[in-house]
């Protein structure tokens, strides 16, 4: 499969190096198109910016930061238009208080549901943004193959990411529509609590599996 990974950091370039070692001929995305040289040159995938990227793949991977997106979204709404387009991405508002990180989103909304109306004629589904990047590709814990909490207004392509999710060691679990983006999202603040609370992050990696 054509897949596009739209993001320079380390959660896009995980992803890439991943699925393109699972056989899928992979493209990263980044805003001005040349900002990867040395991981380009390791992995051998090729770097365009976002709109190329996006236009010559089947389906769209964005892995932007969550306050970059809309944005994101809007600008290749055309490019996006009929493909499957994972969404890993989190409303974070900034450093977390009392162990929580903040949201901009409202209470019952998603960030899921705003990129979707950005960009109304592509497929979104919601999926990696509750794990950490070391476990989005073969993660092996001793409970066996983990569940992936998706959701998505569109079943075919949350079929489509099922598929790829099972490539990559994980169950979909298929929790609705994009109603359902907030609860989604919200597993980020509660995986993440532990680390933040006590600053014990191998706590909440060994602990809070997704």
């Amino acid at each position: 499969m054509k897949i596009a990974v739209l993001g320079s950091g380390h959660v896009g370039q995980t992803l890439a190096r991943g699925l393109k070692g699972l056989g899928h001929d992979v493209i990263i995305g980044s805003r001005e198109g040349n900002k990867l040289g040395a991981f380009v040159a390791e992995v051998g995938i090729r770097e365009e910016r976002f709109e190329p990227a996006a236009a010559g793949a089947e389906l769209v991977i964005i892995a932007v930061k969550g306050g970059a997106a809309e944005e994101l979204a809007r600008a290749l709404a055309a490019a996006l238009a009929g493909k499957v387009v994972l969404d890993t991405t989190n409303p974070i508002a900034g450093e977390a208080k009392g162990g929580v990180i903040p949201y901009f989103t409202a209470a019952h909304e998603s960030l899921l549901q705003r990129l979707q109306a950005s960009a109304p004629q592509a497929r979104f589904v919601k999926c990696w943004n509750s794990v950490g990047a070391h476990l989005m590709i073969k993660p092996k814990l001793s409970g066996g193959q983990p569940a992936m909490f998706i959701c998505g207004d569109d079943a075919e392509a949350k079929g489509a990411a099922a598929q790829l999710l099972a490539q990559c060691g994980w169950a979909a679990e298929d929790v609705g529509t994009s109603a359902a983006g907030h609860a989604v999202e919200a597993l980020c603040q509660l995986w993440c609590a532990p680390g933040f609370l006590r600053n014990d992050w191998a706590h909440a990696f060994a602990v809070l599996r997704p």
